[in-house]
């Protein structure tokens, strides 16, 4: 492997990358068509094509019963690799230990990689919840998707032959680690920050980013393309509305954008972690946390994700977090601030987030200017103007900045 100055892959010297190519993909897919076929739900497909790029290293397969259980009490691995999250697949009957079987998607019915299964084994799901989420109320949409899973859970190494439709339909957009790796490589930078993003940028988003820019040589806005919760935003408008803003109020040498395949968990401080974890694999020294990151609801407070990262033993994760203060549009300052640069009062304030934002455009109320830049807000109006079945946005505290004068 080239010597590189960017920061090594996480628990690994190099991207551990089960994705096949060429002939080897061809012959694959020539077995995989011999096999039994295996459904994967679209969460497990995403994790799938993270582990295929190399976005999950050091990961080489679905995991088994000591490292499901590892994970959920103390975040290792049964090796003691740190990892914040269970990354499982199941299934609706044991499988025999040694088997080999093809894993296809279920919603598009592709074949996704072959497995070769070493453990079947099943789980305590109220348990994975409340470690992994800290609650077990299915209205949060990571513990439905838990609480949905089949009776057993499958483990074994995986190979990986398709990226699904990523590549495609986010042509551009869609990054490899080790394409993000190159590009920062050919700009030589070496502190590299990451922008998280499930929504469209608002103002408080740009603010972020325009701080990490400063204290950093890029920043890396790697967007999710995968699956929301209802009511969100759909990725392919979002990726519009980001260029868009970036064309427009960004430097062009200072910003590179991608984006990867996972769904959403709404994990709050667990997946706060992980997305730490697997930025570092795409190459990013620093993950930008800001309030209530990856929340749900009122399930976490405001900085849980940040107050996590504190709670990490020496040498778990070598990315380490940029935390950033509760953010919002000051009228007497006559800009974008937050609570340790703005002496004014709540009256004085303008809480920006991607919940009340989209509350207000899907039930056609005013958006106020100072919410987001004009541009993005055209392309987010034709798009509810559009849309025939409205989820209802509930607002919480954290949306509206009822809850921001708590402690973290």
């Amino acid at each position: 492997m080239a010597k590189t100055k960017l920061i090594r892959p996480h628990g690994s010297d190099e991207l551990k990358i089960l994705l096949l190519e060429g002939k080897a993909r061809e012959e694959g897919l020539k077995k995989a068509e011999t096999l039994p076929k295996v459904e994967l739900s679209s969460r497990e497909v995403g994790d799938l094509i993270m582990m295929g790029i190399g976005g999950f290293t050091p990961l080489e397969g679905f995991m088994g019963y000591d490292d499901w259980k590892g994970v959920c009490e103390e975040m290792k691995m049964a090796d003691g690799v740190f990892w914040p999250i269970p990354i499982t697949m199941s299934y609706e009957e044991k499988i025999d230990s040694g088997k080999e079987i093809a894993l296809i998607s279920g919603e598009t019915k592709e074949i996704m990689g072959i497995m070769k299964v070493t453990e079947s084994y099943k789980i305590d799901k109220e348990f994975e919840c409340q470690n992994v989420f800290k609650t077990t109320d299915n209205e949060h949409p990571g513990v439905k998707m838990v609480m949905g899973q089949k009776e057993w859970n499958i483990a074994g190494k995986i190979t990986v032959l398709s990226e699904s439709y990523f590549p495609e339909e986010f042509k551009g957009i869609y990054q490899r680690p080790s394409e993000s790796r190159r590009i920062f490589e050919e700009k030589g930078w070496k502190v590299i920050a990451a922008l998280q993003l499930r929504n469209p940028m608002h103002r408080s988003h740009e603010y972020l980013a325009k701080i990490a820019i400063e204290v950093s040589d890029g920043l890396y806005i790697h967007q999710l393309v995968g699956k929301l919760k209802p009511g969100d935003i759909p990725a392919d408008v979002r990726v519009k509305c980001i260029n868009t803003l970036v064309d427009n109020y960004f430097v062009k040498d200072r910003v590179v954008t991608g984006g990867y395949p996972l769904d959403m968990r709404y994990a709050g401080p667990r997946e706060a972690l992980l997305h730490a974890l697997f930025r570092q694999n795409f190459g990013c020294t620093h993950m930008i946390i800001g309030r209530d990151h990856a929340g749900v609801g009122n399930y976490y407070g405001p900085f849980d994700a940040q107050n996590i990262f504190h709670e990490l033993w020496d040498g778990a994760l070598e990315c380490k977090m940029l935390p950033i203060d509760w953010t919002f549009w000051c009228y007497k300052c006559g800009g974008m601030v937050s609570m340790k640069t703005c002496p004014h009062k709540k009256e004085d304030r303008l809480f920006l987030s991607g919940t009340a934002l989209r509350k207000a455009l899907s039930e056609g109320s005013d958006v106020p200017a100072e919410f987001s830049r004009p541009e993005v807000l055209a392309i987010l109006r034709e798009f509810y103007a559009n849309l025939k079945d409205k989820v209802e946005v509930k607002l919480h505290g954290y949306a509206t900045g009822d809850a921001a004068d708590k402690k973290k």
